[in-house]
């Protein structure tokens, strides 16, 4: 009875944790302090609102779809998101980014010379773009985007692939960002100037969008270009009045929806579309539009794009989100905002939607006026729908120039990425590197394929830095416990013939011989070049005494011994030592000291004394920094070096263990915790062998091996 009592409770509290981790609105809204937050909340969902509504306007221009599905779009997901999100500041819906990488996929999939349509009346007259035919289908075509980029995020989400932003680094996503910024700006050109040219998408297209503006320049609509440049000045003003009295300004200054509703009754008052030709927004539908499948149909051509915009919308999610929770000190969960923003995308696209983002701009907005949770994403969603369903065709004159310059305003945090550029360059070269060809090859190659090219490098630079890692010969700085790289720091010493030799990368196929010729390097011993030479000299010695039946070989073996610290390898036989063993001496060899010089006294023997081969008795590994050791690594290294050791950390133990590393005379016997147990085993070693190699130490201690020729 007590079991079963046991069993249920257990399985109640994990459907409770379930149940939390799966709907985190739970986790806050039973213990919501009304009177503390509410106020905030609501000044804050109404002034991001006011913000959210003419962008939503403008970034469906960006998608390639009429306007009212950019308010479509800032209605659906915030509501979802309260109830599934886990950060209590991001604002969701339209961004510029994600709403130009599905603008070139709408427009590559449903170009205008689809729907172009010949006139009955004349053979001569020109042929005319179906507009209704042709945004009927680019809409489709966003839905279903859509509906893919939800489907993948939850997939990711439920698989616990919330990592993958993690390849999105910093550098390459700010430089990603300001690419997709000079997409953006480039597109509205011919918004602001009031000029009919094509929209073009993939490789190349921002070159293509630039010569087919500055190419129909001269039909400019000169009445736009004013409209567009005094909006411009107007919300690049109230913006930098933001930026600078944000701590004195209870709310940030409207700009924007001041700018919508003055241009909106000017344009309605001058009758601007049908005197002076200025383009507007158009028919906005009242209401929502009842659910409907998208096509799937279409599915097979967007797979491709569909991954690039649900990583992408993910990161810029994932990144903000963070930033948030560090300053108020709660935690967000990047597998739950996969799914999160996966469901506000899928189920949103039965409503005709197009994939959404957390937005900086109104994100910031919405926590600068005092937004405290999702209840003031619920206002803002709020606010929205009151216009599409009441007064959303107020905005019908709403000239595009406007539209324009509220999209270029919010252009002007991205471009001051650029400032990165100096800033890299001062610290890390490689991450310069990757921001440069992260902006490069998404200006030149379009969004996706920049995408794809800068995580590609990101990925190169990693295997570059593991492949050619910073390697120092180590030494002690006096009166501490520290071993500091001795070409950069003064104080530190090395202790005479020990070499403590520092890698910090992983040792694995790609770097291995890399490793062992930087190791052979720094240090000064090569097993290859040391027993050669011992080879020549006992050639030279034996080559002398022919006449002698038995030759004694009198070496002073320089036995390098590697100590490996948790990883410390202490070495201290070379294989130039078995070549004494295997090619010198055919017998048993026979160790005897000698005292001052003398030989023993076996009258038929001549002694051939060889002298030492190198000044390093000692040479320690410190693979602190290994985080792994494949088994291409394990064996370049024994190639060269013949191991002992001597307790080794568990981790790297069964790692070892595994890749069959202790064989032979390699055994687990040298391996010591600290560099610093390693060097006092070389200089307790040392000081009691006679085969001693310092000068102060070894007097005139040689190894005596006695062979028969």
């Amino acid at each position: 009875m007590h079991f079963i009592n046991m069993v249920t409770l257990c399985s109640s509290e994990k459907a409770k944790a379930a149940a939390l981790n799966f709907l985190p609105i739970l986790t806050w809204l039973p213990s919501y302090p009304v009177k503390k937050y509410l106020f905030s909340d609501v000044v804050s969902g109404v002034s991001t609102g006011v913000v959210q509504l003419p962008q939503g306007l403008a970034y469906a221009m960006l998608a390639a779809v009429p306007p009212v599905y950019g308010l479509y779009s800032s209605f659906y997901p915030l509501l979802i998101y309260i109830f599934f999100g886990t950060s209590r500041h991001v604002s969701i819906g339209t961004f510029a980014v994600i709403s130009l990488m599905i603008g070139g996929v709408v427009v590559r999939e449903a170009p205008d010379s689809m729907f172009y349509i010949q006139p009955t009346n004349g053979t001569n007259a020109t042929a005319f773009v179906d507009e209704e035919a042709r945004d009927a289908r680019r809409v489709s075509v966003a839905v279903m985007l859509t509906t893919l980029v939800g489907i993948i995020q939850i997939v990711l989400g439920l698989l616990r692939f919330g990592f993958v932003a993690i390849y999105l680094t910093e550098p390459l996503v700010r430089g990603f960002t300001t690419a997709a910024s000079m997409h953006v700006f480039v597109s509205q050109l011919k918004y602001l100037l009031g000029v009919k040219t094509q929209r073009f998408s993939g490789p190349l297209s921002v070159i293509y969008s630039v010569k087919a503006v500055f190419s129909d320049i001269t039909s400019t609509n000169i009445t736009s270009l004013i409209v567009g440049l005094v909006c411009l000045i107007f919300l690049y003003v109230v913006k930098d009045i933001n930026e600078r009295f944000k701590k004195k300004l209870p709310i940030p200054i409207p700009g924007e929806i001041i700018v919508v509703i003055v241009s909106t009754g000017i344009s309605y008052g001058m009758s601007l579309s049908t005197d002076y030709k200025v383009d507007v927004v158009g028919k906005i539908p009242t209401g929502l539009l009842p659910p409907a499948v998208p096509e799937f149909s279409l599915l097979p051509s967007l797979v491709t794009d569909s991954f690039a915009v649900a990583v992408v919308g993910f990161s810029i999610d994932i990144s903000l989100a963070k930033i948030f929770a560090l300053k108020y000190g709660y935690s967000v969960d990047g597998n739950q905002e996969l799914i999160a923003l996966g469901l506000c995308n899928f189920i949103s696209s039965f409503f005709r939607t197009f994939a959404i983002t957390c937005s900086m701009s109104r994100s910031l907005v919405q926590e600068s006026t005092g937004g405290k949770t999702q209840i003031a994403g619920l206002v803002v969603s709020l606010v929205v729908l009151v216009v599409v369903v009441a007064i959303g065709f107020v905005f019908q004159p709403l000239p595009q120039t406007v539209l324009a310059a509220i999209i270029m305003v919010n252009l002007v945090g991205m471009f001051k990425q650029f400032r990165d550029i100096p800033t890299l360059w001062r610290t890390s070269k490689i991450e310069l590197a990757i921001w440069l060809v992260a902006f490069v090859a998404s200006v030149l190659l379009g969004l996706e394929y920049g995408l794809l090219v800068a995580v590609t490098f990101a990925i190169l630079t990693v295997i570059y830095r593991t492949q050619s890692p910073k390697t120092a010969v180590l030494g002690h700085v006096s009166d501490t416990g520290l071993y500091c790289d001795v070409d950069e720091y003064e104080e530190a010493a090395e202790y005479e013939g020990i070499k403590i030799f520092c890698s910090n990368s992983s040792i694995y196929f790609a770097n291995s011989d890399l490793y062992v010729n930087t190791l052979k390097e720094k240090t000064g011993v090569n097993p290859e070049h040391i027993q050669a030479a011992w080879k020549a000299q006992r050639k030279r010695k034996v080559a002398n005494s022919k006449h002698n039946s038995t030759v004694k070989i009198c070496a002073k073996v320089s036995p390098p011994f590697l100590y490996l610290h948790g990883c410390l390898l202490c070495m201290q036989t070379l294989s130039f030592v078995d070549s004494v063993t295997h090619e010198v001496l055919p017998c048993n060899p026979v160790v005897e000291e000698q005292k001052n010089g003398e030989l023993g006294d076996k009258a038929s023997e001549t002694d051939i004394f060889i002298e030492p081969l190198s000044t390093v008795h000692s040479i320690i590994l410190d693979w602190t920094s290994a985080n792994f050791i494949d088994s291409v690594g394990a064996k370049a290294i024994k190639q060269v070096l013949s191991f002992q050791w001597n307790q080794i950390q568990s981790k790297q133990s069964v790692q070892l263990d595994t890749l069959q590393f202790f064989t032979g005379i390699i055994t687990t016997d040298m391996v010591f915790p600290t560099v610093h147990d390693a060097v006092l085993h070389c200089q307790h070693r040392n000081s009691h062998q006679p085969n001693n190699l310092t000068g102060a130490n070894t007097g005139n201690q040689e190894e005596v091996v006695e062979a028969t020729c």
